[in-house]
């Protein structure tokens, strides 16, 4: 064997060897940017300002044990401008263990990731790689509700739905107040389009003239019965009226 042989071969070695460890300490601190099983955007909605400037509030799904979690929204208007960093607080556990966690934060249009720390581990969610951004209602939620712009006709009030698709058949209602739940009505609300992450939008108009207005949205499909109530404080005038 020549030594330009031996010294290609050690090079090759010393090149595998580089390549492997540098892959152990990735798999080793962050893993995954797209959702997973463990960190997921749940849903999500944006309110414009009549300034320009813009709210949004994120909720996160996490499903795990670790007794140490730490959510955090990644966010940027601009590229040219550094990323901010806000931290998510804990909202609430769902039926299968799961926890939502949610965070505020104010800009221009901006996109989005979610970078999850449990156990020593930090775990992305951009979208694969495309970030989030205001147009994206549903994450991992069954049903979430779309926030609208001004609407001044009480007598018409729209209201938004956004799905996943689990069939193509499905029941999707409106349950509203106008008085504080001493009464209520339902109405059916109706397909107007498919997003482009596979998503459903649903809508109908309803009569929300009455002093304290309050609705939720439940969506059937399969035998199960799916509820979008934020959490159980219902939703309100600002889920249609921009501040």
């Amino acid at each position: 064997m020549t030594k330009t042989s031996k010294a290609s071969k050690i090079t090759a070695i010393v090149l595998s060897l580089v390549m492997f460890l540098g892959a152990f300490a990735i798999a080793g601190t962050a893993t995954a940017s797209a959702a997973t099983d463990r960190v997921s955007l749940y849903s999500s909605s944006v309110s414009f300002s009549k300034y320009g400037g813009a709210t949004y509030e994120v909720y996160v799904k996490t499903n795990d044990n670790a007794n140490n979690q730490t959510v955090t929204i990644h966010y940027n208007y601009l590229d040219t401008m550094g990323w901010q960093d806000t931290t998510a607080a804990y909202v609430t556990s769902l039926n299968d263990g799961s926890k939502i966690w949610k965070a505020s934060f104010s800009s221009f249009n901006c996109k989005y990731a979610i970078k999850y720390e449990a156990d020593g581990r930090i775990i992305w969610d951009n979208n694969n790689g495309k970030d989030y951004t205001g147009s994206d209602v549903v994450g991992t939620a069954p049903v979430a509700v779309e926030r609208l712009g001004y609407q001044y006709n009480t007598e018409n009030y729209q209201i938004n739905a956004v799905l996943q698709n689990y069939a193509y058949h499905k029941n999707v209602f409106v349950r509203y107040t106008t008085d504080g739940w001493k009464s209520y009505q339902d109405k059916a609300l109706n397909y107007v389009q498919t997003n482009a992450n596979g998503s459903e939008t649903w809508s109908t108009k309803v009569n929300a003239n009455g002093s304290d207005f309050q609705y939720a949205i439940c969506y059937q499909v399969n035998g199960t019965e799916y509820w979008a109530n934020n959490f159980g404080a219902n939703y309100d005038f600002s889920y249609c009226i921009h501040h």
